[in-house]
């Protein structure tokens, strides 16, 4: 039977048989071999033919390569011609022959795949064996982990058929699809010989000995509970079920809006996202949209060529092409002037990108991540945001919880903040139970704020005595009920007059960047 040998330098990943049809290769999950890495396209190529002739079609803007030839659309393919798809090769084999063993990596350690939600859950689609033939049939195993031994007394999963070995055979499972690894003993499929990572499918029969089995894959549902995302941690029931929820939207490529006020922990939500994803060796960057000026936004976001404006003494990548291969976190989204609103949006739906004062179009892989703590979804409706931006920023959005509104969280987030300043620091119950009754306008920031003062200026033992907190009885702007521009500048004339034009307290007091700050001043023509 024709098949495909996918390596990755010298080292053999896997064996996939060819069947008449197509077979298809790239990043997705619905890909019938799924390779990971920021090389490999979504649908990457496509195997097709019969046992007429075999050939490949390119699909992806990376390229595939056949016998070091770019393929131009497609190519024909003969026995043991050499496919490059990104960092792995595909070798074709048409004519029967023994494979090769070696000591293969597999390239993926999901064992699950994700294919839907239910409340506070997710869908899971699930492996799992059963015994059709011999010893212990009708028999019926859950596969849990990536890697299993199979086989005799001792293996982690041990079969009642006295032939077998202990680690007769392995099983990999990599999102829900089972693959067998030679192990210690003869495993057989279709009467050939297991000799190399060989992809098992559900109508297909092992045979071990004298046990025959089968895989099947289920949809199973579970809750998603986790009180750790990234460098976050709570104890609060709808933090974790956030970060439950972060984690599965962390496996796909949609932008994500992240909206909550200021000092809950928005960008670190975006770290954590990019740390889960795919995407986790790949650059993080961070662009703050409120702290830069109109002018330079498409120079910050696109780069610029040398001469391009007056100050461009050479030429710069912008954030997107910095970005290339990871994710691009914008922070302070909402205050985002309408003139630049419409590059970004620009640039969303073409993913074309180009620096200013320059002709080469560039297409960089880039996952959106944004932040705000606006009401975005009554500036789109008010015309105070753009609304088809909007919907394009938040097809996957969450809402971040204040601390005042978790405060099962403050015990947690104490010891953990404290343990990162000083690791023989710690709070009385005393305090603990005063810093709960606290209502936190500055939110995880503002505690963070609290516990380094008391630490500086009593030591490790921190008791209600130790702790001060700055009477802040005011919301940051973004959280004025009102959204309007109006209201933001009746509060910044407020801001100013209460603190003597002392921008760096007013900065943090509203819990913003004093760039920020002045953006919003120059922005009111109140600077």
């Amino acid at each position: 039977m024709p098949r495909i040998r996918i390596f990755h330098g010298e080292v053999l990943l896997l064996e996939h048989r060819l069947r008449p049809g197509r077979t298809t290769i790239g990043r997705a999950d619905q890909c019938d071999i799924a390779l990971p890495g920021t090389t490999i396209s979504r649908l990457h190529c496509t195997f097709r033919g019969n046992d007429r002739g075999w050939r490949v079609d390119d699909h992806s803007r990376h390229g595939t390569w056949v016998n070091s030839e770019r393929v131009d659309g497609h190519a024909s393919l003969s026995d043991g011609a050499s496919v490059r798809i990104g960092e792995f090769t595909a070798t074709l084999v048409l004519q029967a022959a023994k494979a090769r063993p070696t000591a293969p990596r597999p390239t993926d350690q999901s064992h699950e795949q994700v294919v839907g939600t239910v409340a506070d859950g997710l869908r899971v689609e699930r492996a799992a064996l059963s015994i059709v033939d011999g010893p212990g049939k009708n028999s019926r195993f859950v596969l849990r982990s990536p890697r299993v031994g199979l086989g005799g007394e001792g293996s982690q999963i041990v079969l009642p058929d006295t032939r077998l070995t202990r680690d007769h055979v392995y099983l990999r499972v990599s999102r829900g699809r089972v693959m067998v690894e030679p192990g210690r003993g003869a495993a057989y499929l279709d009467g050939e010989r297991v000799r190399a990572i060989t992809p098992l499918y559900a109508e297909e029969e092992l045979l071990l000995g004298e046990t025959v089995l089968r895989t099947e894959r289920f949809v199973d549902e579970e809750p998603v509970i986790s009180t750790h995302f990234g460098e976050m941690v709570a104890h609060s029931a709808s933090m974790k079920s956030l970060f439950g929820k972060l984690r599965r939207m962390a496996a796909h490529h949609f932008t994500l809006l992240v909206i909550g006020e200021s000092g809950t922990g928005k960008e670190l939500i975006a770290r954590g996202i990019h740390e889960h994803s795919p995407r986790a060796d790949g650059p993080f960057v961070a662009l703050n949209c409120g702290a830069i000026r109109p002018e330079l936004f498409e120079s910050a976001l696109f780069g610029h060529e040398k001469g391009a404006f007056t100050g461009a003494e050479e030429r710069r990548d912008g954030a997107f092409l910095q970005a290339d291969g990871g994710t691009l976190f914008l922070d302070e989204i909402g205050e985002l002037p309408e003139t630049c609103q419409a590059s970004l949006l620009r640039v969303l739906e073409t993913g074309e990108v180009r620096r200013v004062g320059g002709s080469q179009v560039s297409f960089p892989d880039v996952r959106i991540v944004a932040a705000t703590n606006r009401d975005l979804s009554t500036d789109a409706r008010t015309g105070n945001f753009r609304s088809d931006l909007y919907f394009r920023l938040a097809v996957l959005a969450v809402d971040v919880p204040p601390l005042r509104k978790r405060i099962a969280d403050i015990p947690v987030l104490t010891r953990y903040l404290l343990r990162h300043l000083n690791g023989e620091a710690y709070a009385t119950d005393d305090a603990l139970e005063l810093l709960k009754r606290h209502d936190w306008p500055g939110n995880v920031r503002e505690l963070r704020n609290v516990l380094t003062r008391a630490f500086v200026m009593n030591g490790a033992r921190i008791d209600p005595a130790a702790l001060s907190f700055h009477n802040i009885k005011t919301r940051p702007v973004s959280i004025d009920p009102s959204g309007k521009p109006a209201a933001e500048r009746a509060f910044l004339i407020d801001a100013m007059a209460r603190h003597d034009g002392n921008r760096t307290r007013i900065a943090r007091e509203m819990g913003i960047a004093r760039s920020t700050l002045n953006y919003r001043l120059r922005k009111y023509e109140l600077i």
